[in-house]
């Protein structure tokens, strides 16, 4: 298989992972147990079995642990307890919110670390021990590629933030429903939105970079050929009373 059929291959599984496990699966289980007289609260409980299990594949699949799995694990495990010891369905989802904030306030905290977290998350995406990621992460030197990174992480940790205080006041303004459907479509909405923005800006900003180069290459040419200018006229007014004083002592020969 080639390493282009592997990658379509692979995306395609990723993308039939997140549709099976973190959407279908939970909207499906939840309206089912609902439509068979089943509390709110159960329904939302055993509704969380699919994203758990789609996380507990790709730790099979990859065989390793990721931060993303982690929060989701976390999220559930919470959500799941907290449900089950109140009985009420909106700190089922309200809790949901928390990984989205923790993972929030994660990108915001990196900014104090050696590295920022969107920066180490595409050296992972890209892999670290390839060509490609060591080529990447030889990037880091110039301080406008850490500029960009810093500005990513700066934006997902906002935007994060924002998604779970955004869900809080669904849930507590919707139906148990509803407040279910959009917390699991929202994530990918706001995480294709950020990648997009992350594509386009980053296209900007290579654009900028050439133009900047290219007009600091015309500034040093220009700079250059003044200076060689300069040395020619430097040179020609040197010549000058060289020749006058040769002038005059042919002429005095002469005589």
């Amino acid at each position: 298989m080639t390493n282009g059929n592997q990658r379509d291959r692979n995306r395609f599984l990723n993308l039939a992972k997140i549709a099976v496990f973190d959407i279908a699966g939970p909207l499906v289980t939840y309206s089912l147990l609902r439509s068979a007289g089943q509390s709110a609260v159960t329904a939302l409980v055993l509704s969380g079995i699919f994203p758990a299990l789609g996380v507990a594949a790709g730790v099979i699949r990859h065989r390793r642990v990721d931060t993303i799995g982690v929060l989701v694990l976390a999220g559930i495990a919470v959500g799941t307890a907290v449900g089950l010891l109140s009985g009420d369905p909106r700190l089922v989802l309200v809790e949901g919110s928390v990984p989205t904030a923790v993972f929030g306030l994660l990108c915001l905290g990196s900014l104090w670390a050696h590295r920022p977290l969107i920066y180490r998350f595409a050296v992972e995406f890209i892999g670290a021990d390839t060509p490609k990621g060591r080529e990447f992460e030889a990037l880091w030197v110039y301080p406008g590629f850490r500029h960009v990174f810093r500005l990513f992480t700066v934006v997902w940790g906002v935007t994060y933030l924002a998604e779970a205080a955004a869900r809080v006041v669904i849930v507590e303004t919707t139906s148990t429903g509803t407040a279910l459907t959009v917390s699991k479509v929202m994530p990918y909405v706001v995480g294709a939105a950020l990648v997009a923005w992350m594509f386009a800006y980053g296209r900007h900003a290579r654009r900028q970079g050439e133009r900047l180069a290219a007009e600091a290459q015309a500034a040093e040419a220009r700079a250059e050929a003044q200076a060689a200018e300069a040395r020619a006229e430097a040179q020609a007014a040197e010549a000058q009373p060289a020749s006058k004083a040769m002038s005059t002592d042919l002429v005095r020969a002469a005589h």
